[in-house]
């Protein structure tokens, strides 16, 4: 039976959701009806992070995302290389918290070996690698340490 429905993130198949293709495909069975909200009971645990969030202030944290993805853009800039480009927006007002960089060759290889570095990254198909320094814990040494990770990756074979 064909039921009109409401497309939603987490009703997505998991398996190809990261794909960001244009088309839904849903899961199977309920599951597949979910819409874009997390459970309630999820979101429960996540209350006493707004207290923390408050403190901290939202102009403070954005401060801090642009200071610490421009220093990772800035760092990325000085091992420029044939194998990789940073696609997110120069302007640090058009970019979110994190930075997008295409790799050009085994780029999954290369977020598995950051991965077991202790680096956590994310992956988008087909070959974008996104590092994301939180405001809220990382330090400019956190992103000198990707970056120092990252070169050392590019002078080997991913």
């Amino acid at each position: 039976m064909d039921l009109p429905r409401f497309a939603g993130w987490w009703g997505h198949n998991e398996t190809t959701r990261f794909r960001m293709g244009p088309d839904f495909q849903p899961m199977p069975g309920s599951e597949g009806w979910q819409l874009s909200n997390p459970p309630v009971l999820s979101l429960a645990a996540l209350r006493a992070s707004m207290d923390i969030f408050e403190e901290a202030g939202m102009d403070r944290l954005r401060a801090r995302s642009q200071q610490l993805t421009g220093a990772l853009e800035a760092l990325l800039d000085e091992c420029a290389s044939e194998r990789f480009t940073v696609i997110t927006p120069r302007e640090p007002h058009r970019r979110g918290a994190q930075l997008s960089i295409r790799i050009r060759e085994n780029g999954r290889d290369a977020l598995d070996r950051l991965a077991a570095e202790g680096i956590v990254c994310d992956w988008r198909e087909p070959d974008i690698l996104r590092v994301a320094p939180v405001p809220l814990y990382n330090t400019l040494e956190d992103v000198e340490r990707f970056v120092e990770r990252f070169r050392a990756l590019l002078g080997r074979t991913f």
